[in-house]
């Protein structure tokens, strides 16, 4: 189950957030959205848990969470959306 995480601290690592996760199942996979031309984090994130089991626990134990003087926001990740092409 893919989740998506908000409202993280700007100075967050992926390992922080993969141990926040860690307590409620398996982690498959941690991703930071990270400024391109600065590499500082965007304070989001997504995380894949290897069960929805799991992805319900980190849900209930991470949404409204205080982190860092941060309200944490955990809810399932939308897929993409897809981007037309318009007219040129």
């Amino acid at each position: 189950m893919k989740l998506f995480v908000g409202s993280l601290p700007y100075n967050i690592t992926e390992s922080e957030l993969e141990s926040l996760c860690t307590p409620f199942g398996d982690v498959v996979s941690v991703k930071l959205v990270v400024d391109q031309f600065t590499g500082q984090a965007k304070g989001f994130g997504f995380v894949e848990m290897a069960n929805r089991s799991a992805g319900h626990k980190v849900m209930e134990g991470l949404n409204g969470m205080e982190y860092k003087h941060r309200t944490l926001v955990c809810n399932e990740a939308k897929p993409p959306a897809k981007k037309s092409r318009g007219r040129r």
